[in-house]
């Protein structure tokens, strides 16, 4: 059927419902395309709750970098958990039609999520850094109350940060159809609708990537280059080994996680040339490749998380 069809003529300051396109030009290919996405889905909730169920129960890795990892892996479970259900309904059951304050609640959690787990990352390069600079204090700097209010300092300024994405929402009127070309709903692709002027959302939009997300990289960056600073000064080329291999993991999950959403936040915003469908799945893979990915990093690189894994799976604790 028609997705035009599903439109109704509500002319109302906000509509009451949104319908999700799902990959522009691939809707022949919805089934298909589903598949990958959901087997990818299923090993991020597989592996991230491994991750989560492990540092849990073993009080051994009650350290700050497992805590951090743990957190880590929670964000990872919501970041997907936002999109992926919906997007799996729209491919399979075709059940393109989200509400309103559905889709306002969803562009919300994606935005705040994806914040946090920028901030998490930050946090973890803290923790490196701390253990290769100041070994000497790790414990005394990075204990289990500092942790928590790190932790939660993660989450409140995602909050801050995202909830007046809400406000210039609600702000416009939308008067035309209310057909979203994408798999979910986000910042632009909502604002990108309204029957009005939307340079305070791309501005709001442009201010909170290179303020929040691009200091967090900046800050990781620096932090690694003062770690590189101390690594290269010790004597023994096994320390330096030793030292590179425990932030190895996580420079891979940075790059995991920065690559592909920089490139899909740049491309939406300037790369015109770009097939729409080429950006949707880019759009989609920046929310759900971290999560698949992150447990086998730090499975692989990390040898106690590597070693309570097998045992949990050959089932032996």
């Amino acid at each position: 059927i028609m997705l035009s069809a599903l439109v109704t003529n509500d002319t109302a300051f906000h509509p009451s419902t949104f319908i999700l396109l799902g990959i522009p030009g691939m809707q022949d290919q919805h089934m298909w395309a589903a598949i990958p996405f959901c087997s990818m889905y299923i090993l991020a909730l597989i592996g991230n709750g491994t991750i989560i169920y492990i540092i849990m129960t073993d009080r051994t890795l009650h350290e700050p970098m497992y805590l951090f990892l743990c957190l880590l892996s929670i964000t990872d479970l919501i970041l997907c958990s936002t999109t992926l259900p919906k997007m799996l309904t729209i491919f399979w059951l075709r059940s393109h039609i989200i509400s309103y304050h559905g889709c306002l609640t969803q562009m919300f959690f994606v935005h705040t999520v994806f914040a946090t787990e920028s901030a998490v990352l930050l946090a973890m390069a803290f923790d490196r850094y701390v253990a290769i600079c100041r070994p000497l204090h790790y414990t005394s700097i990075l204990n289990a109350a500092v942790i928590g209010k790190i932790g939660l300092a993660c989450v409140v300024r995602a909050l801050l940060f995202v909830f007046p994405f809400v406000i210039l929402i609600e702000r416009l009127p939308f008067c035309g159809h209310h057909i979203i070309p994408h798999t979910y709903c986000e910042h632009m692709g909502i604002a990108k609708l309204a029957c009005a002027s939307i340079k305070p959302n791309t501005i709001y939009g442009l201010t909170v990537a290179l303020s929040v997300t691009g200091m967090d990289v900046v800050l990781i960056a620096t932090s690694y280059g003062l770690i590189l600073r101390t690594v290269l000064r010790l004597p023994s080329k096994d320390a330096q080994f030793r030292a590179f291999s425990t932030c190895g993991a996580h420079i891979c999950v940075i790059l995991i996680f920065y690559v592909p959403a920089f490139f899909s936040f740049f491309t939406h915003r300037f790369g015109h040339q770009v097939p729409p469908h080429v950006h949707i799945v880019l759009a989609n893979l920046y929310l759900l490749v971290p999560p698949v990915l992150n447990p086998l990093v730090y499975g692989i690189n990390t040898k106690q998380i590597r070693l309570r894994i097998f045992g949990f799976f050959m089932g032996r604790r």
